[in-house]
């Protein structure tokens, strides 16, 4: 398949067009024109104007929530050509709605429309329709074009332009609005963050960032937004966002491009929607830029899902946040308006390629075939190509170990339109590649589940559970990695072999139930660190895993809770955040305190920052190192100790348990965390080295063998207490499933054999361990105190030019030398992330317009 290459070619498809009643396009008669912005509107004023209902013109404030639900509802009861509904509630305790409007011609939005074009729509994506049946529907059916904003709460102007977009598309009768509405419906859902909206924050009410959740579902307001998605599939969806750049940013992307994002929603993209935007931004005389940062990698945002996932055209619309709200909201109009326009210009040929580009991609799985990686904008070089294998199926092992996350992994495959079988007789598979392993001979028995490439969905399929992204170029906007059975740590692999195995389809399956609490649970408390972005959303996650997904019991704990003993607690958890905020909030008192309750039987449990705490209240005696990898979001492959409690249940094939010759192993999100070393505890999961079998990486893995052997978790005992620490974030972003087991064991496992009342044959003398929590001490003093450091990693020769950037923008910053590359270390103290932050977007667009990064990562 070929793409254009998107820097390079632009089109102008705005011309004079003219149009028949029955949604035809017909050549215009002789000076007649439409243009989406040079032709006069007319209102009929059916509908109750904008400062009827909310006491201004929409764009010259920005309006509540429930202010634009009341004025959709106002639109609804006066337009035919509107129905509206609730996609979904949100995560918070007040269930705040999301709502959405279906604008079209009334004949289409009416419930039997509404259902005969989900039902011609769901026959055009059918790869195996007749090339007749394709046309007929392409030309007879009207195109779902999805408008959508606020995704996060604090980028506001992109829900304003949405529900003016509704009130054109609902009140105007001239041939910009009939030339939309006889080739399209139009499916707007202008707040997907009600919650933030009304807290004026990024994030929803468990703290997470929604436009990182797309592929896993985790949050309410993602999982009703993709179920509506699937009833009205897109062949173009915008995701209107603001940004900390001055100007306004639409497609092109920035390389690296995903490898299996679908060639003609790639070229929509860029020749059709980038060059309409274009050439009416220039006509406007309204600066924009295309590019960096802003990529077309990770299957996790609402560009790449709806790209990868739907075959539609994703885009992600930035405008700079620091203009007033008229002009957020018009510049944001202009980009939508342009579009729909564009796609109702061209609907036949979108939707005719539309269905050949799911037929292609089931042609592709059918012979194996994996896209190429390319360089489409800025990069100079390919980092990594796409290898020449055949991936013709995928198939897990039905373990019973691994009932709860195979259910997941395939219910999330089924609830995009995936087809899963299980296999009713045994399969030798002569080319069986296993995650991690090298390819052999192997027999599959009955029940394992079987995912053909064959599909419609083979560019999702293989963005889902490939054991590898093929990275283009060593810079992501953010994780590089995140296969599905990898997070879950589930067995399977893959073949390119022939053959059609005798196997069942799968009915679909229902959501895991909560596993249920062991007998005499403890009783835990969960520390949040106060102050930082990061905190909330470390301590959101959890407080989300445990409320949501295994219903278990907690508290939330206080430092005045800490200094007064921590009563009624048996473990504390202590989850990411700033380690600096956590120890002034604590005080001498509070450290304490909190080594006192610990050494009378207390369990510690912390991750990265909550590590770090128990290092500087010397409960822990792990020495922690700043890394010097070049690894955002990577999953690493570790071993655990398979006698510590810890692993329990980690081994999924419980009939071959495992031994310290064999032991099981867990794969763990990586994101350029500090190294320990175990000090006075057992490191009951390790890094293997480079040349271990074992070892394992997915995504962007440079220099990741100086973990080689440095431990992963510590478990340690402290007088009659333990105190288990892990150096990475075991439930990141609540997608990593298969060190959830793990953290489930910290909490609720019993005490290795070997902790009992504590006497001197058991534990370190007293002058040991204040020794050995002396040198933790110090290493932990050593480490950049710069909270969740922005990482940009250059090479030496780039180091000088790199530095000056920095410094123009008055950043501090650590330097880590290393003899391949230079590592500098960005104060992030409030743990912002790309577009929270006030100049991180800035500085990276002007450092990749003189340099080229090895990487750069933010939180």
């Amino acid at each position: 398949m070929y793409r254009y290459v998107a820097a390079a070619i632009f089109i102008a498809i705005i011309a004079p067009i003219a149009f028949a009643s029955n949604g035809t396009t017909t050549m215009p008669p002789p000076g007649a024109t439409c243009l989406p912005f040079q032709s006069i509107p007319i209102f009929t004023n059916e509908i109750p104007n904008p400062e009827s209902v909310l006491g201004f013109p929409i764009g010259a404030q920005e309006v509540t929530t429930a202010q634009l639900n009341e004025y959709l509802d106002v639109i609804d009861r006066h337009s035919a050509r509107v129905v509206t509904g609730t996609a979904a509630t949100s995560a918070s305790e007040e269930r705040l709605p999301l709502r959405y409007a279906i604008i079209g011609h009334e004949q289409n939005v009416t419930a039997e429309g509404l259902t005969r074009i989900r039902n011609a729509t769901q026959q055009l994506i059918d790869p195996g329709i007749t090339a007749k049946t394709a046309q007929e529907l392409a030309a007879n059916t009207p195109a779902i074009l999805w408008v959508t904003g606020n995704v996060h709460g604090d980028e506001e102007s992109g829900a304003d332009a949405a529900l003016r977009v509704v009130y054109e598309l609902a009140d105007r009768d001239d041939c910009v609005i009939n030339h939309i509405l006889d080739n399209a419906i139009i499916v707007v859902l202008p707040i997907q963050n009600p919650d933030g909206r009304e807290a004026n924050t990024r994030r929803n009410a468990y703290g997470f960032d929604m436009n990182r959740d797309w592929f896993a579902r985790t949050q309410p307001e993602t999982d009703g937004k993709l179920e509506l998605l699937r009833q009205y599939p897109p062949v173009l969806y915008i995701d209107a966002h603001e940004t900390s750049i001055n100007h306004y940013f639409f497609p092109p992307y920035a390389d690296p491009i995903y490898h299996e994002v679908p060639d003609r929603a790639f070229n929509w993209i860029n020749t059709l929607y980038g060059a309409s935007i274009a050439a009416e931004m220039d006509r406007q005389k309204i600066p924009f830029f295309n590019g960096a940062p802003y990529d077309l990698y990770a299957a996790e945002y609402g560009d790449t899902v709806p790209t990868i996932g739907f075959h539609a055209a994703g885009m992600t619309f930035e405008k700079y946040n620091g203009d007033d709200i008229e002009s957020r909201t018009y510049q944001h109009f202009v980009t939508l308006w342009t579009s729909l326009f564009a796609a109702a210009s061209n609907k036949e040929r979108i939707l005719q390629e539309w269905h050949d580009s799911y037929a292609d991609a089931k042609a592709q799985g059918a012979t194996g075939m994996l896209e190429a990686n390319g360089i489409y904008y800025d990069a100079k070089e390919l980092f990594q190509e796409v290898p020449n294998i055949s991936v013709k199926h995928y198939f897990f092992l039905n373990e019973p170990g691994r009932s709860r996350e195979l259910a997941q992994l395939i219910r999330r495959l089924q609830r995009m339109d995936v087809k899963v079988w299980q296999l009713k007789k045994s399969l030798a598979v002569p080319d069986f590649r296993a995650y991690g392993e090298d390819p052999g001979e192997i027999t599959l028995p009955a029940g394992t589940y079987w995912i053909p490439m064959a599909q419609g969905q083979k560019h999702w399929i293989q963005a889902m559970l490939h054991e590898n992204p093929y990275i283009p170029i060593s810079v992501s906007y953010d994780v590089s990695a995140w296969s599905n059975p990898l997070l879950m740590n589930i067995s399977g692999g893959s073949s390119g072999a022939d053959f059609t195995p005798n196997a069942a389809l799968v009915a679909p399956i229902e959501a895991p139930i909560p596993p249920g609490l062991p007998a005499g649970a403890p009783r835990i408390g969960l520390f949040e660190m106060p102050g930082s972005n990061t905190s909330i959303q470390s301590a959101g996650s959890i407080r989300y895993l445990f409320e949501r997904v295994w219903g278990v019991p907690y508290v939330k704990v206080t430092d005045d809770d800490i200094r007064a003993g921590l009563q009624n607690i048996d473990v504390l958890l202590v989850p990411d955040g700033y380690v600096n905020y956590g120890l002034q909030a604590l005080g001498s008192e509070g450290k304490k305190a909190l080594a006192a309750w610990v050494e009378g039987g207390g369990r510690y449990i912390g991750y990265l920052a909550g590590t770090e705490l128990a290092v500087s209240t010397g409960i822990s005696t792990v020495i922690l190192k700043s890394s010097h990898t070049s690894a955002p979001g990577t999953l690493i492959r570790i071993i655990l100790d398979p006698t510590s409690p810890l692993a329990a249940g980690v081994d999924p094939t419980p009939e071959s348990p495992s031994t310290l010759e064999n032991p099981p192993t867990a794969w763990i999100m990586y994101s350029n965390d500090d190294r320990m070393t175990p000090g006075l505890g057992k490191a009951v999961a390790t890094f293997p080295a480079e040349s271990d079998p074992a070892f394992h990486t997915s995504g962007l893995a440079i220099s990741v063998d100086e973990l080689s052997n440095t431990a992963a978790i510590v478990d340690e005992q402290v007088g009659n207490g333990r105190v288990i620490v892990f150096s990475f974030d075991p439930n990141f972003r609540a997608w990593t499933e298969g060190t959830q087991r793990i953290l489930w064991n910290a909490l609720y496992a019993p005490n290795p054999s070997s902790l009992s009342v504590a006497t001197a044959s058991k534990v370190a003398s007293a002058e040991a361990r204040a020794s050995a929590v002396d040198r933790a001490d110090q290493a932990a003093r050593e480490l950049p105190k710069l909270g969740k450091a922005i990482r940009i990693v250059v090479r030496p020769m780039d180091a000088d030019v790199t530095r000056a950037v920095i410094q123009r923008y008055g950043a501090e910053f650590k330097e880590l030398q290393h003899p391949d590359r230079t590592i500098f270390l960005l104060e992030n103290r409030k743990g912002l992330s790309w577009d929270d932050h006030p100049y991180l977007l800035n500085l990276a667009h002007d450092l990749r317009e003189l340099v080229t990064p090895i990487s750069f990562s933010a939180p």
